[in-house]
């Protein structure tokens, strides 16, 4: 369950390029959490970003994500079976799932508003404006605090419009986001460099951290933006990647 919880939070998150290469790098951490019966122990995550004319590439440690615009393609790459699962631009990411999982996404219906502020502050070498995010499904509600930055050696809003909130309506669609929270995520102007997130489902409560600590411009090393020599290609995600 909780598996399934950062995959929507990594979807409601997903902005994704600018031209020329530029590197970014994220450190996450989530609380611990039990919720009905099964443990998840905290986990902390580096996750590095990629990104080159019509083409990215999300790394951490146990998956890949690339999105390839020239192509129309996206592929999920799964490190520990050495796997990977393809699917065609505009993404619904129904396709790549398990049916069982496929079938709960079905049911769930996520709402997100967005609020303004008007606090700033520096974070890092960025000054930023904060942003306060309510979203909320089925039984689960998360409360952000996102920090957003046009302080960056890139057009955000170019950045945006290529990869944004409209390049994956279909994927928002297929669970059961609609139009209205798409406009609520319009309303953070520029980069995320810092979010705070609370978590409570069913009792349980649990905090997610995510900052930037590094946006770079400089070349991409070699084959960065492939699938590695030696991975399978598979139809689905297996059941097993949503249970750990």
């Amino acid at each position: 369950m909780k598996k399934l919880i950062l995959i929507l939070v990594m979807l409601v998150f997903f902005f994704a390029s600018i031209n020329g290469d530029v590197y970014i790098k994220t450190k996450t951490h989530a609380d611990a959490m039990e919720v009905m019966g099964k443990k998840t122990p905290a986990k902390d995550e580096i996750t590095e970003q990629w990104i080159g004319d019509n083409i990215f590439a999300s790394i951490s440690q146990k998956q890949t994500v690339i999105i390839d615009l020239s192509k129309k393609k996206l592929y999920m790459i799964i490190h520990e079976s050495k796997s990977y699962v393809e699917t065609t631009l505009p993404l619904d990411i129904k396709k790549l799932l398990p049916e069982q999982v496929s079938q709960m996404m079905g049911m769930m219906k996520l709402t997100i508003k967005v609020t303004p502020t008007s606090e700033t502050k520096m974070i890092n070498k960025w000054k930023c404006t904060a942003y306060n995010m309510e979203m909320s499904m089925m039984m689960m509600k998360m409360n952000s605090k996102i920090w957003a930055t046009k302080d960056v050696p890139f057009d955000w809003e170019k950045y945006q419009n290529k990869f944004g909130v409209e390049t994956f309506k279909s994927a928002m669609a297929s669970m059961k986001i609609g139009n209205d929270s798409i406009n609520e995520l319009k309303k953070i102007k520029g980069f995320q460099v810092k979010t705070d997130m609370t978590i409570s489902i069913m009792g349980a409560n649990g905090k997610v951290t995510s900052d930037v600590i590094e946006i770079t411009k400089k070349s991409a090393p070699a084959n960065i933006y492939t699938i590695p020599a030696g991975y399978k290609k598979t139809d689905k995600l297996s059941p097993a990647a949503f249970s750990k």
